[in-house]
């Protein structure tokens, strides 16, 4: 039998994440952040955004690192950088946590060309990162366990982050607040990252998990022949082993489906038939689709068909593997932003 009609293939709406998987973050990549703040030396700043007003390039939240020799992570288009390194740098050689609010709303600041368009308003806390102890154990616990990130401040210094059983607890001597009647404390969570189960590679592998991984991915790669096995591209687990062996295990949000090779592909789909993995996408044209259902069960097409999206990637143009993992991210993403609240 040859299932052709799209309502069996094609999934309406957005399939929902398992109810057994926390909610993930649904944009932005702030592990490049947060690898630097866990790697930093003595003299580097964590600045975090506790309130916004208005067109604001950052929201509440969002977070970029500083130290003398760098900066990781953006909280304006470039304008207000400048400034907010040398913020950065009196704070780190204090030890003090400190306050910063940036007005860019009047009518003197899109004339200056400070605000470069936007008429908003930042409310910061810069924190000395040496008083963080154990920042690091919180950050590997959000990466490699996939908790989430509690952030806890209050307007004296209380600092609270936690991820799981990883904790930082402590209390930083501080700056005055400069803006009028602040409030007491600000606390907020920042989700783990959504993860991708790669079952088989391919050519376009490499550029595809390079692009997950600066979109803010977490991906397992499992492929058992080494031709395939990509030991240079971003991968934050590869395993040389079967899906069957794998899957169960994975608790993945969106498993891809690319071996180029019919019956692993076969084999990889009649195991996430038994998954509740929202999003599953399959690589090739739609005969090969067909075929490969006609090798399952009733009850493995009525499992998969909903979830499916197949061929997976969004038809962009182009040609040749990077435009394939294009094609793919870029679905990938939009999935993922659907879940964003409206």
């Amino acid at each position: 039998m040859l299932l052709r009609e799209p309502a069996l293939i094609e999934p309406v709406g957005a399939a929902r994440p398992s109810a057994s998987r926390a909610p993930f973050l649904t944009a932005g990549n702030p592990r490049p952040v947060l690898y630097a703040a866990r790697d930093s030396d003595a003299d580097a700043v964590l600045a975090l955004v506790l309130e916004t007003e208005g067109s604001t390039y950052a929201h509440a939240g969002a977070m970029a690192y500083f130290d003398a020799r760098r900066q990781v992570g953006w909280l304006s288009g470039g304008c207000l950088e400048p400034a907010l390194a040398q913020e950065a740098a009196q704070v780190a050689a204090a030890g003090v946590l400190a306050w910063l609010e940036i007005d860019t709303r009047g009518d003197e600041d899109l004339l200056s060309g400070s605000a470069l368009g936007c008429r908003g308003r930042l409310r910061l806390a810069l924190l000395p990162l040496r008083t963080l102890v154990g920042l690091g154990r919180v950050i590997d616990a959000w990466l490699d366990r996939g908790e989430d990130i509690d952030f806890a401040l209050g307007a004296t210094g209380e600092v609270r982050i936690n991820a799981g059983a990883a904790s930082v607890r402590t209390r930083i001597p501080t700056q005055e607040i400069p803006w009028p009647r602040p409030r007491a404390s600000w606390s907020w969570t920042l989700p783990r990252l959504p993860t991708a189960l790669l079952l088989g590679a391919g050519p376009e592998s490499p550029s595809l998990l390079r692009l997950l991984h600066d979109l803010g991915w977490r991906t397992t790669l499992v492929e058992r022949r080494p031709r395939w096995q990509h030991p240079d591209a971003p991968v934050d687990r590869g395993v040389a082993e079967t899906p069957a062996t794998v899957v169960d295990s994975a608790d993945a949000d969106v498993a891809l489906v690319m071996h180029h090779h019919f019956e692993l592909d076969r084999e990889a789909l009649e195991v996430l038939a038994h998954t509740p993995i929202p999003f599953i996408g399959l690589l090739g044209p739609q005969r090969r689709r067909d075929d490969l259902f006609k090798l399952l069960t009733p009850e493995q097409r009525a499992s998969i068909a909903p979830r499916l999206r197949s061929p997976v990637g969004m038809p962009l143009g182009g040609q040749g593997p990077e435009a394939i993992a294009l094609s793919i991210a870029a679905q990938l993403q939009a999935w993922r932003a659907s879940f964003a609240p409206q």
